[in-house]
């Protein structure tokens, strides 16, 4: 039986990577798309720019589109997924959700929901991120105190966050590891003569040197860097592996769950239905 999926944000880049990789799925059937009132995707087909009729329209008509739907897929702006869940608690959907941003009263609302239905997320649903994030949590435990953490990122223009939320949740894995909170250790500005570094600091910074270049710049100290390079808005798999999210989350009883969790539910290592109700992302 085929799944039947709604995307929101459906007239933005990342909108549009899920509505192909919806339509990719064989299992999955687009049933909506939505987008902000006053967006220039209203009633064009959600298919229209990359190439496919899908019969399916963009509209900004929430309980609508929910109406039509199993899941919904949400990788939008924190008011309008806090807003999209609510939407789907109150219609009984289940909700993938990739929005960066929210604040912790927001992750709060979102848990509050999944008391109603199944929602994951995650704000980055790429598994090599989500297995870099045990590394990372790996390498701070194992390397101590003498190393120092360095979250450093590079992104496009359209970029509209900073740290971005994939950032956080590395400084997060490092903070766990050193037994602390990333509000009490990060560090995200520095400016003028702020004297040596402060032991136990998580740094982040938006300049990007790889490799033996990291390695030159100033330190006789080894550099171990731990990277994930994604040239795409949105690699073809992991697309697709968010798509089946959805069929996933529609089996699961009421719960919040992490990406953690949905790779070991993928790689088999941890059936759906034993993932702890209590499980919360971060």
């Amino acid at each position: 039986m085929s799944l039947r999926i709604a995307v929101a944000g459906a007239g933005g880049r990342m909108g549009q990577a899920l509505v192909e990789a919806v339509l990719a799925a064989p299992d999955l059937t687009l049933a909506a798309a939505l987008d902000v009132r006053g967006s220039a995707s209203i009633g064009q087909d959600a298919g229209e720019r990359i190439g496919h009729r899908t019969g399916v329209a963009v509209t900004d008509d929430v309980d609508g589109a929910l109406a039509a739907a199993d899941v919904l897929i949400d990788f939008t702006r924190p008011e309008g997924t806090v807003a999209h869940a609510a939407a789907c608690a109150r219609r009984r959907v289940a909700l993938v959700a990739g929005t960066t941003g929210l604040s912790p009263a927001q992750k709060a609302e979102l848990a509050t929901h999944a008391r109603t239905v199944p929602i994951v997320f995650a704000p980055n649903m790429s598994v090599g991120v989500n297995v870099l994030l045990k590394l990372v949590e790996l390498a701070t435990a194992r390397l101590g105190p003498d190393y120092d953490v360095e979250i450093v990122e590079m992104h496009h223009r359209h970029k509209v966050d900073a740290p971005s939320g994939t950032a956080l949740r590395l400084g997060e894995a490092a903070a766990s590891a050193m037994r602390t909170t990333l509000s009490e250790s990060a560090v995200y500005a520095r400016e003028g003569v702020t004297g040596e570094r402060r032991a136990g600091t998580i740094g982040f910074a938006l300049t990007f040197a790889l490799g033996q270049e990291a390695a030159r710049q100033g330190s006789d100290l080894p550099v171990i860097l731990i990277s994930h390079n994604m040239p795409h808005v949105f690699e073809i798999a992991d697309r697709i592996h968010v798509a089946r999210l959805g069929r996933r989350a529609a089996i699961l009883n009421p719960k919040k769950i992490s990406m953690s969790d949905t790779v070991a539910v993928m790689t088999g290592a941890m059936p759906p239905e034993q993932i702890p109700a209590e499980c919360l992302a971060h």
